[in-house]
């Protein structure tokens, strides 16, 4: 890689499991209930070595979608993938996000592995 040219990389935290009170029905705003979350991040960085400064912290990342998700009750996943992805894009070097929102128990009356909702937002 030339020094000082930049790259993009993308940093994906899989997976990440929590229990939120989401949902439009009654119930669902007093019970949390098993919710799943995929974030990708492209992280601008400059080429070359890799230092502490061009790195996206992955608890950081985390902590932010925990904190989106257990503080309060949210009623739609795109509302849930919309704050998290809001608080990704303020971390310095962020410049595109793509948050997707998983429910894995939907009461439909068919079976149904989840529900999701995938959104990709960049920095304005």
């Amino acid at each position: 890689m030339d020094k000082g040219r930049e790259t993009n990389d993308v940093v994906t935290l899989k997976a990440m499991r929590f229990h939120a009170r989401i949902g439009v029905l009654p119930h669902e705003a007093e019970i949390a209930q098993s919710i799943e979350v995929d974030a990708s991040l492209w992280v601008r960085r400059s080429a070359g070595q890799i230092s502490a400064k061009d790195i996206v912290d992955y608890r950081r990342v985390y902590d932010l979608v925990a904190e989106v998700l257990t503080t309060g009750h949210i009623r739609f996943l795109e509302e849930a993938g919309e704050r998290i992805a809001e608080q990704a894009l303020s971390l310095p070097l962020v410049e595109r996000v793509r948050i997707a929102v998983r429910k894995p128990n939907v009461a439909l009356p068919g079976p149904l592995a989840y529900a999701e909702v995938a959104l990709e937002r960049d920095r304005e």
